[in-house]
Order: structure tokens, then C-alpha cells, then sequence
């Protein structure tokens, strides 16, 4: 685990600035009983960018929920902040594990806790921030109490993985239950192999199953709010975010990747990485390869937001009129939220 100073940047040379800062975090949210605040939204929609800047104006550190952050050596392809960002603000669960290292939402759900209760003893806010609405719910709503398991299916479905690839048990999945299928991607073989262990361990469709044991908190103790773009705002930016990450070097970050770990690994499985893997492997060329990477990913965007816009917890902000406004109008709502309750 990363160790940073908890300290805002310039505080012990500017104490005007700390106080300042302390004074409007004391004004927003000193009447509320929420344990933090959470901030989702689509990949690429800027997440990042003013996540760092509510935490400076509000004295907050970040609690990152997202699934591939959590992986040590995934860095430009998963958009993991980079040290200076961090340096300006302190980041919590990042480069956790190694990437062969079984890591869940349960895993992260107990880990948020720790530091949510840590940074509120520091007597700071914890904002949550990250796209993966899998540990959003499990962290919000707590953890999945479907007992479906069986580690015979699931192997048998993970040596179909092996031997015929992921697609067999999309396209099997798809037919069983196509709900569920608009969820997945169609390269990520845990998800896949969990969905499809669920149906043949209850003969239930898993989207059926999740819904009846998995019910939304309606006493949630986090605002939650939302980021969103026009779509083909949203599209050029992913568009952007990739090209970017190619002159970054993710190539060679692929590269020293698999040389290290097998290619079965779960997080090498995401988008991005298994793009690149294809190409590696002789499978596609590398502009085919960006291009389904592009494509895949708006895909994902898609079903983020499906994900997210069926929470009718969230209060959503545009992030079109710029990042200042933006952040006027996030603490309008917690203004109002505050005085709600």
C-alpha cells in the first residue's frame, strides 16, 4: 500500500488556505449524517480530474472503486492516478494486489470501510470515487447474498475459458440470459463464468437472481452524484483517452505484462489489455486491435450508464459547462441535501 502525507499540499506554508478549505467543508457538510460523498459516471466522462479538485476545495481524501486500480503494474491502462495526483491528494486502494491475486467486491467493500472510518477520524471527508458499479453497490447496499456456488461447475466453466475462449459461454450466456449478457463484457471471463455458475447451481436466470436478493438501500449513508456527458462528447473523449494511453507506452506496458504473468489472469482479461494481448498473439493487427479496443469501450459506457441510471439515488451533473460549474453545481446539491436532512 502507497503511504502519502494526509496533509493538503501547502498547508504548513499557507495556514489561511487550510483554513479556508476546512471552513467550506465545515459549512457544506457539517449538517449531514452522510459517511462520504460518492462519485460515479462512465469511463472517461473526467472522473479524475474533478475528483482532485472537489477533494482540495473540501479537504477530502479519495477512495478509489474501481476493479483494475486495485492491480499492481495496471497503471496507463487503467487510468491510475499518477503520483503527482496523488501527492496532491491522498489516494486509498490502489496497487493493492498482484495480478494474479483473487481480489472481490467483498474484498474491497471491507477495505473502504477501514478507510472511510480512518479518513472520518482524521477528521476529513471521504469522497468515493470510480466507475465500477459492482463495488459501488457492494460498498452502498452491502455485499451480494446469493449462496450460489459450486467450485466443480466453476472450473469446468473456466477450462471451457482455456480451451475454446470466452466467446462459448458469451454467446451461451446471451441465450440464457440476455439481461445479464448487456452487462458483461464479452472478454471478461470471471464475470462470465460467475453468471453462468449461478444458473446452472439454481437453474435461475442470474439477472433474476440478483434482483429478488440484492435490493437497493433505500437509508443510503453516502450522496451519491453523478457525472454524465452527450454521448458523442463522451465517445470522443474515450477516443482521446485511448490514443493517448497508446503514446503513453501501454504497448510496452502489455508487453513487460505478459512477460511477468499468465495471460489467463482476470485483470489482463479487461479492455485494453486483452485487446493488445490479441495483437501480441498474432490474433489482429494492431489498428484492428485499437479499433475494437474503441469500440468495446464505448460499449462499456453504455452499460455503465445503464447500470448507473437505474439508481434512483444519484443526482446527476453534466460536466459540459466545464469543471468549475460543475463543482458549483455538485455543492448546490449537497447544500440542499444538508438541509433536507
Amino acid at each position: 500500500m502507497l503511504h502519502l502525507d494526509t496533509r493538503l499540499p501547502g498547508s504548513e506554508s499557507s495556514p489561511c488556505l487550510s483554513q479556508q478549505v476546512s471552513r467550506r467543508e465545515e459549512s457544506l457538510f457539517s449538517r449531514s449524517t452522510w459517511l462520504g460523498v460518492v462519485l460515479v459516471g462512465p469511463t472517461a466522462v473526467g472522473k479524475t480530474a474533478l475528483s482532485l479538485r472537489l477533494a482540495q476545495r473540501w479537504n477530502a481524501e479519495i477512495v478509489v472503486a474501481d476493479s483494475l486500480q486495485v492491480y499492481r503494474y495496471l497503471d496507463i491502462g487503467t487510468g491510475k492516478p499518477s503520483l503527482a495526483e496523488r501527492q496532491m491528494v491522498p489516494h486509498h486502494l490502489l496497487d493493492l494486489v498482484e495480478p494474479p491475486d483473487p481480489f472481490t467486491a467483498g474484498d474491497f467493500r471491507r477495505l473502504a470501510e477501514v478507510r472511510i472510518k480512518e479518513i472520518r477520524e482524521r477528521g476529513r471527508l471521504p469522497l468515493i470515487v470510480g466507475g465500477c458499479g459492482l463495488y459501488i453497490r457492494a460498498l452502498v447496499d452491502g455485499l451480494f447474498s446469493g449462496s450460489a456456488s459450486s467450485s466443480e461447475v466453476r472450473e469446468r466453466l473456466a477450462r471451457t475459458v482455456r480451451e475454446e475462449g470466452e466467446e462459448v459461454l458469451y454467446q451461451r450466456l446471451l441465450s440464457l440470459d440476455p439481461m445479464m449478457a448487456q452487462k458483461i463484457h464479452p472478454h471478461d471471463s470471471y464475470r462470465l463464468v460467475r453468471a453462468l455458475e449461478i444458473f446452472e447451481t439454481t437453474q435461475r436466470r442470474p439477472s433474476e437472481v440478483r434482483g429478488v436478493v440484492w435490493p437497493r438501500r433505500k437509508d443510503v449513508p453516502f450522496l451519491m452524484i453523478g457525472l454524465w456527458r452527450p454521448r458523442s462528447s463522451l465517445y470522443r473523449l474515450i477516443e482521446e483517452r485511448i490514443e493517448n494511453m497508446m503514446e503513453a507506452g501501454f504497448l510496452q506496458e502489455v508487453r513487460m505484462l505478459i512477460c511477468r504473468y499468465s495471460v489467463d489472469c482476470k485483470p489482463l482479461g479487461a479492455l485494453g489489455y486483452s485487446h493488445l494481448i490479441s495483437y501480441l498473439q498474432g490474433r489482429w493487427g494492431l489498428e484492428e486491435a485499437i479499433s475494437r479496443w474503441k469500440r468495446d469501450t464505448r460499449r462499456y459506457s453504455k452499460r455503465q450508464m445503464t447500470w448507473f441510471g437505474r439508481d434512483e439515488r444519484i443526482q446527476w451533473v453534466s460536466l459540459e459547462p466545464g469543471e468549475e460549474k460543475a463543482c458549483q453545481r455538485i455543492e448546490e446539491i449537497v447544500a440542499r441535501s444538508g438541509e433536507g436532512g
